[in-house]
């Protein structure tokens, strides 16, 4: 019985192939989208974590105000200064190295060539936290640190932009704004960064020269902190807490205006953030799960028109209600299924292709393709079961009459 409704399911969708095709395109659109959604998203999340975790476990960052999950802060976000940095420094023995980091956007101009790119100042602790090396030239000199010279360290992209091929950079003076500053250094191509930003795109510059032509004062809105590998991460996040708590002079019961953050913070934030995305890319790439299966229920309709002398016949030589309820009902179901196989394929393939091209890992979830497909075929039984009570409540003289 279900066999040879299965069949003459097939020959009816083969009659009017054209029509079936155009009626599975939703499903095949809708099954597509959420398994490639689902799919990119966990791959892109698992890349950004596995380079974060690249970046070093034994690093941490300390923002003004408090974080308060995603995106939330405090309203008080007071910034550090220049002394925070110096006593951090000298009084906590657990650090292996420290930097203040302050940027903008600033055009850098060479002849007659200009390139707007992002000036950071920092101190020569910064090259070892992010691991940066020279192509050529060298850091600051503790003059140049001290006294804030005009001196600068250039990233690859820089050079590229500003620089003919073969021009050796070291020595030469660049315009910022309304003031130069000589190349020192040139630093070792170290490509995009997890979140997709060229690390290489950017001028370098000893911090009290930002604080004193940039900023103009000594405000600081983060510092990178690199902490001895024998030494455990909270113990060094306890002790950085503590003494800043008490140099702002907060009260014990008070809440911290700052916040320590170390790489497992980071990726649990972005894990909340990528996996809130993809849940809600799933939702929307659903809804046309929901527009295809009305597209089906709206061409069962016109079916069970179009074959209401077919029914009464059947009807007639003896088919049952229920034989024109399971016909019906199965040829909504092959009509959906068909549709989320091909669905699969495609979404499969779109994942494949993006993953490719925007260098996420490449992650394939049995579970999001079965649970597709097994929730393409609930969307013809959910959409189908009118038409085909429809089909099985006719009278089977007034089918016979219907022309």
């Amino acid at each position: 019985m279900l066999i040879n409704a299965f069949l003459q399911a097939l020959r009816e969708i083969r009659r009017n192939l054209m029509r079936s095709l155009l009626t599975a395109m939703g499903i095949v659109i809708g099954i597509a989208s959420v398994i490639a959604m689902v799919n990119i998203g966990k791959g892109a999340s698992l890349s950004i974590t596995n380079s974060i975790s690249k970046l070093g476990s034994n690093i941490l960052f300390l923002t003004p105000g408090q974080q308060h999950g995603p995106g939330g802060q405090s309203a008080v976000a007071i910034p550090f200064k220049t002394k925070d940095v110096d006593l951090l420094r000298e009084s906590i023995t657990a650090l292996e190295a420290i930097s203040a980091v302050e940027s903008s956007t600033m055009t850098a101009l060479y002849g007659d060539q200009n390139y707007q790119t992002s000036i950071k100042g920092i101190e020569n602790d910064y090259f070892k936290i992010q691991e940066f090396s020279f192509h050529e030239g060298r850091d600051f000199t503790n003059n140049e640190l001290r006294s804030g010279l005009n001196s600068c360290v250039l990233g690859k992209t820089v050079v590229d932009k500003l620089f003919i091929k073969g021009e050796d950079p070291i020595g030469k003076k660049l315009r910022l704004q309304k003031f130069s500053c000589e190349v020192v250094g040139v630093l070792n191509p170290k490509g995009a960064n997890t979140f997709g930003m060229d690390q290489d795109d950017v001028i370098l510059v000893p911090l009290k020269m930002f604080l004193r032509r940039i900023s103009g004062n000594d405000n600081v809105h983060l510092i990178m902190v690199k902490v001895k590998e024998n030494i455990p991460l909270e113990e060094a996040t306890v002790q950085i807490s503590q003494l800043i708590h008490e140099r702002r002079h907060l009260k014990a019961d008070e809440e911290d205006n700052f916040s320590v953050r170390n790489m497992s913070a980071l990726l649990d934030t972005i894990s909340q953030i990528t996996g809130m995305l993809t849940i809600m890319l799933g939702a929307v790439a659903a809804i046309s799960l929901i527009v295809g299966g009305i597209g089906i229920m709206n061409i069962m309709l016109v079916s069970v028109t179009e074959r209401t002398r077919e029914i009464g016949i059947r009807m007639a030589i003896g088919a049952m209600p229920q034989d024109i309820l399971i016909q019906f009902l199965i040829e909504a179901i092959v009509l959906s299924g068909l549709g989320g196989i091909v669905g699969v394929i495609f979404g499969i393939s779109i994942t494949m292709v993006v993953s490719h091209f925007m260098h996420f890992t490449l992650i394939i979830d049995p579970t999001i393709t079965i649970i597709s497909l097994l929730f393409s075929m609930l969307i013809g039984i959910v959409f189908g079961i009118i038409p085909a009570r429809k089909a099985s409540n006719m009278n089977p003289i007034d089918a016979l009459r219907y022309e």
